[in-house]
């Protein structure tokens, strides 16, 4: 590791976090590809909290909403507050499943052809999502009856811990399965990576200080510091282009790139 590639590595993390391409999938490859050491699970997490304070500054209006709602969890009463509970239902969902396979994708998940698998399928259901529900545009934020919705994304979140699904991609799959407009499954999206991303950095923090695992904190900051800039920049023009732009043209991305990693593994 050396400046360049943390650099390259929070440039590539600020972009494909909020595309549905699979940030971690493209992290994983860069060693594959660019022969060098992988700098671990560690340098990943600290790439994934820069775009996690992308979402927190650029989405701080709603984060704030979501706190001040949770008092009204249990007893929603407004539209942002059916947010907050459908957020919050997601989320345990995701992190309860997730803990279960938290050692299976570590310890098979990084393979690359697994990686391609996973760019292949999971781009084709993103695309089929978005052919299928060209005609609703349902605000997710307003889904008085969406609890059975926020259940189903966070099952499907739980994919994303496997490198090349794309957390991004497979939350606003689910959603555009059950009617959600893009922008509002987008939102949805970005907001349910932050506190899964918080609670993954506490965790591997104190795995960390246990193990004595060793990371090179500088390559660390400026990872962070640049996928936090491309991060907001991402943010804010995938969510102007989204009327224009298909879903089917990222499935085309992720087949060419999983045909790709099969082909360039066999030369």
């Amino acid at each position: 590791m050396n400046h360049f590639w943390a650099i390259l590595y929070g440039i590539l993390q600020g972009i494909t976090e909020f595309l549905p391409v699979s940030s971690s999938g493209h992290l994983a490859l860069l060693p594959y590809f660019g022969d060098i050491k992988d700098p671990g699970l560690f340098f990943d997490l600290a790439m994934h909290v820069g775009t996690a304070l992308s979402v927190l500054i650029y989405f701080r209006k709603d984060v704030l909403k979501i706190c001040k709602n949770l008092f009204n969890l249990f007893n929603p009463q407004t539209d942002e507050a059916y947010f907050t509970q459908f957020f919050c239902v997601a989320t345990v969902i995701t992190g309860v499943v997730a803990l279960l396979l938290k050692s299976f994708a570590e310890q098979y998940g990084r393979h690359h052809y697994f990686i391609a698998f996973n760019l292949l399928m999971f781009g084709f259901l993103l695309y089929y999502s978005d052919k299928i529900n060209k005609a609703n545009q349902l605000d997710l934020f307003k889904m008085k009856k969406g609890i059975k919705a926020s259940i189903i994304v966070g099952l499907f979140q739980v994919l994303a811990i496997f490198p090349g699904v794309s957390r991004s991609g497979i939350t606003i799959t689910a959603a555009r399965f059950f009617g959600a407009s893009k922008e509002s499954a987008s939102t949805f999206s970005f907001l349910l990576s932050l506190p899964l991303i918080i609670a993954g950095a506490i965790f591997k923090w104190l795995e960390i200080k246990e193990s004595q695992i060793a990371f090179d904190i500088v390559f660390c900051i400026e990872g962070v510091v640049v996928s936090f800039v491309v991060g907001v920049l991402t943010i804010h023009f995938f969510l102007k282009m989204l009327k224009k732009v298909k879903f089917v043209h990222f499935f085309y991305y992720r087949a060419l790139l999983a045909i790709g990693i099969i082909v360039f593994s066999l030369i």
